[in-house]
Protein backbone atom coordinates (compact mmCIF):
# COMPACT_ATOMS: atom_id res chain seq x y z
CA UNK A 1 0.00 0.00 0.00
CA UNK A 2 1.56 3.97 -0.82
CA UNK A 3 2.44 5.60 2.18
CA UNK A 4 -0.41 8.20 3.55
CA UNK A 5 1.49 10.84 1.31
CA UNK A 6 1.00 9.48 -1.83
CA UNK A 7 -2.80 8.44 -2.08
CA UNK A 8 -3.41 6.39 -4.88
CA UNK A 9 -6.69 5.09 -6.78
CA UNK A 10 -6.17 1.92 -8.82
CA UNK A 11 -8.81 0.78 -11.52
CA UNK A 12 -9.62 -1.70 -13.91
CA UNK A 13 -11.75 -0.02 -16.79
CA UNK A 14 -11.89 -3.41 -18.78
CA UNK A 15 -13.90 -4.90 -15.63
CA UNK A 16 -17.50 -5.26 -15.64
CA UNK A 17 -18.10 -3.43 -13.40
CA UNK A 18 -15.33 -1.10 -13.41
CA UNK A 19 -13.23 -1.61 -10.18
CA UNK A 20 -11.77 1.17 -8.54
CA UNK A 21 -9.70 0.52 -5.60
CA UNK A 22 -8.76 3.28 -2.72
CA UNK A 23 -5.86 3.41 -1.00
CA UNK A 24 -4.73 5.96 1.17
CA UNK A 25 -6.75 9.26 2.14
CA UNK A 26 -9.38 10.19 0.05
CA UNK A 27 -9.80 13.84 -0.29
CA UNK A 28 -10.26 17.25 -2.47
CA UNK A 29 -6.09 16.85 -2.95
CA UNK A 30 -7.15 14.18 -5.70
CA UNK A 31 -10.70 13.89 -5.88
CA UNK A 32 -10.13 15.78 -9.67
CA UNK A 33 -8.65 12.66 -11.42
CA UNK A 34 -11.66 10.62 -9.61
CA UNK A 35 -14.27 12.69 -10.82
CA UNK A 36 -12.73 12.79 -14.26
CA UNK A 37 -12.17 9.25 -14.52
CA UNK A 38 -16.26 8.49 -13.61
CA UNK A 39 -17.10 11.29 -16.03
CA UNK A 40 -14.94 9.65 -19.01
CA UNK A 41 -16.44 6.20 -18.18
CA UNK A 42 -19.78 7.47 -18.13
CA UNK A 43 -19.21 8.81 -21.97
CA UNK A 44 -17.97 5.48 -23.27
CA UNK A 45 -21.39 3.90 -21.57
CA UNK A 46 -19.81 2.58 -18.44
CA UNK A 47 -22.26 2.81 -15.97
CA UNK A 48 -21.71 -0.29 -13.00
CA UNK A 49 -18.93 0.67 -10.52
CA UNK A 50 -17.70 -1.40 -7.67
CA UNK A 51 -15.26 0.87 -4.93
CA UNK A 52 -12.97 -1.03 -2.84
CA UNK A 53 -12.56 0.99 0.45
CA UNK A 54 -10.19 -1.39 2.99
CA UNK A 55 -6.66 0.58 2.30
CA UNK A 56 -9.21 3.55 2.26
CA UNK A 57 -7.62 5.62 5.50
CA UNK A 58 -9.85 8.70 5.20
CA UNK A 59 -12.37 10.53 3.34
CA UNK A 60 -13.21 14.10 3.42
CA UNK A 61 -16.69 15.61 2.26
CA UNK A 62 -15.45 17.07 -1.05
CA UNK A 63 -14.50 13.47 -1.90
CA UNK A 64 -18.17 12.44 -0.49
CA UNK A 65 -19.90 15.13 -2.69
CA UNK A 66 -17.68 13.78 -5.99
CA UNK A 67 -18.79 10.04 -4.93
CA UNK A 68 -22.28 11.83 -4.61
CA UNK A 69 -22.21 13.99 -7.52
CA UNK A 70 -21.64 10.62 -9.85
CA UNK A 71 -24.14 9.08 -7.97
CA UNK A 72 -26.64 11.53 -8.84
CA UNK A 73 -25.16 11.36 -12.61
CA UNK A 74 -25.93 7.46 -12.58
CA UNK A 75 -29.63 7.82 -11.60
CA UNK A 76 -30.42 10.08 -14.65
CA UNK A 77 -29.41 7.73 -17.21
CA UNK A 78 -32.20 6.36 -18.89
CA UNK A 79 -31.08 2.63 -18.04
CA UNK A 80 -29.70 3.26 -14.68
CA UNK A 81 -26.51 2.70 -13.03
CA UNK A 82 -24.99 1.18 -9.85
CA UNK A 83 -22.10 3.05 -7.70
CA UNK A 84 -21.55 -0.01 -5.06
CA UNK A 85 -19.05 0.67 -1.73
CA UNK A 86 -17.37 -2.35 -0.23
CA UNK A 87 -15.25 -2.86 2.68
CA UNK A 88 -15.75 0.56 3.59
CA UNK A 89 -14.58 -0.19 7.24
CA UNK A 90 -16.90 1.33 10.40
CA UNK A 91 -15.17 4.83 10.31
CA UNK A 92 -15.60 5.70 6.65
CA UNK A 93 -19.16 4.49 7.17
CA UNK A 94 -19.86 6.60 9.80
CA UNK A 95 -18.79 9.08 7.62
CA UNK A 96 -21.16 7.99 4.39
CA UNK A 97 -24.24 7.66 6.97
CA UNK A 98 -23.88 11.11 8.77
CA UNK A 99 -24.11 12.79 5.02
CA UNK A 100 -27.03 10.59 4.29
CA UNK A 101 -25.16 9.44 1.18
CA UNK A 102 -25.83 5.93 2.20
CA UNK A 103 -29.45 6.74 0.76
CA UNK A 104 -28.03 6.99 -2.10
CA UNK A 105 -25.20 4.55 -2.92
CA UNK A 106 -25.31 1.33 -2.80
CA UNK A 107 -23.28 0.12 0.15
CA UNK A 108 -22.15 -4.02 0.17
CA UNK A 109 -21.75 -4.55 4.13
CA UNK A 110 -22.20 -8.28 3.52
CA UNK A 111 -19.69 -9.76 1.38
CA UNK A 112 -16.60 -8.52 2.06
CA UNK A 113 -15.41 -9.52 -1.47
CA UNK A 114 -13.12 -6.68 -3.28
CA UNK A 115 -13.50 -6.49 -6.65
CA UNK A 116 -10.32 -7.69 -8.98
CA UNK A 117 -8.66 -5.58 -10.38
CA UNK A 118 -6.60 -7.68 -12.64
CA UNK A 119 -5.70 -5.27 -15.50
CA UNK A 120 -5.52 -2.09 -13.24
CA UNK A 121 -3.51 1.01 -12.96
CA UNK A 122 -3.28 3.63 -11.12
CA UNK A 123 -5.13 7.02 -11.96
CA UNK A 124 -2.90 9.62 -13.47
CA UNK A 125 -1.97 12.28 -10.48
CA UNK A 126 -4.57 15.16 -10.36
CA UNK A 127 -3.83 18.21 -13.00
CA UNK A 128 -2.57 21.29 -11.23
CA UNK A 129 -5.85 23.14 -10.62
CA UNK A 130 -5.56 26.54 -10.28
CA UNK A 131 -7.21 27.78 -6.89
CA UNK A 132 -10.69 28.99 -8.76
CA UNK A 133 -10.70 25.52 -10.34
CA UNK A 134 -9.99 24.32 -6.97
CA UNK A 135 -13.09 26.20 -5.78
CA UNK A 136 -15.56 25.27 -8.29
CA UNK A 137 -14.62 21.78 -7.65
CA UNK A 138 -15.17 21.63 -3.84
CA UNK A 139 -18.20 23.95 -4.33
CA UNK A 140 -19.96 21.64 -6.93
CA UNK A 141 -18.86 18.45 -4.37
CA UNK A 142 -20.57 20.18 -1.56
CA UNK A 143 -23.39 21.03 -3.57
CA UNK A 144 -24.18 17.72 -4.31
CA UNK A 145 -24.07 16.79 -0.87
CA UNK A 146 -26.60 19.46 -0.28
CA UNK A 147 -29.15 17.65 -3.02
CA UNK A 148 -28.05 14.15 -1.29
CA UNK A 149 -29.70 15.59 1.92
CA UNK A 150 -30.69 19.09 2.77
CA UNK A 151 -29.81 18.52 6.26
CA UNK A 152 -25.98 18.91 4.95
CA UNK A 153 -26.85 22.61 4.43
CA UNK A 154 -26.27 23.67 7.67
CA UNK A 155 -23.46 21.31 8.58
CA UNK A 156 -21.66 23.18 5.15
CA UNK A 157 -22.93 26.60 5.03
CA UNK A 158 -19.81 28.84 5.59
CA UNK A 159 -17.62 26.74 3.05
CA UNK A 160 -20.79 26.83 0.59
CA UNK A 161 -20.48 31.01 0.83
CA UNK A 162 -16.94 31.35 1.28
CA UNK A 163 -16.84 28.87 -1.95
CA UNK A 164 -19.91 31.03 -3.88
CA UNK A 165 -18.17 33.93 -3.14
CA UNK A 166 -14.70 32.95 -4.32
CA UNK A 167 -16.49 31.44 -7.20
CA UNK A 168 -18.24 34.44 -8.03
CA UNK A 169 -15.06 36.72 -7.93
CA UNK A 170 -13.45 35.03 -10.77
Amino acid sequence: MPDAAAPTFLVDAASDPVAIRIEGRASFQNSASLQQFLAEMRRQNRTRFVMDFQACTSMDSTFLGVLAGAALELRKLSGGGSLVLCRVGERNLELIKNLGLHRLLLIDEASGQAPVISAGSALAPQPKMNELENARLVLAAHENLVAVDESNRTKFQDVLSFLKNRVAQG
